[in-house]
């Protein structure tokens, strides 16, 4: 190639302009798309553990107040052990521990004493309304 040609040819890419930056942002769309996405999969999660772990709790009363009614007063000792720890699990709400208070005073004859009497009608009844209370509101 001589000189002639070299000069024609750089006169042809004059009129050529630079490249244009244009702007990327797909870099970031791209983050942005995958922490949307654990965002999404986290609070999902968390919505199913949330509701999985009530129904566990509404479970776990329903069993405690199946054995609170499966109850035997004949060995009134244990009876009352067995009454104190069940009404314990259920008082969840204001009424309950109200009721379980006054339960447990009446229970308390019954638990510490070697020798115990049957369990007395009053102690009967507070026990039946503590238990149509627990049962109503589960």
């Amino acid at each position: 190639m001589d000189m002639n040609q070299t000069a024609n040819i750089n006169e042809q890419l004059k009129d050529i302009k630079p490249l244009l930056e244009i702007p990327d942002s797909s870099y970031y769309i791209y983050w942005g798309l995958i922490d949307l996405a654990i965002v999404l999969i986290v609070g999902i999660v968390f919505f199913i553990l949330k509701k999985l772990w009530d129904n566990r709790k509404v479970n776990l009363a329903k069993g405690y107040l199946a054995s609170i009614k499966k109850i035997d007063w004949t060995d009134t000792k244990k009876s009352a052990y067995e009454a104190t720890h069940y009404a314990r699990l259920l008082a969840t709400d204001e009424r309950r521990q109200e009721l379980f208070s006054q339960l447990e005073a009446l229970l308390e004859q019954y638990k510490y004493k070697k020798e115990v009497d049957e369990v007395d009608q009053e102690t009967r009844n507070k026990f039946n309304l503590y238990v149509q209370v627990a049962d109503e509101s589960i």
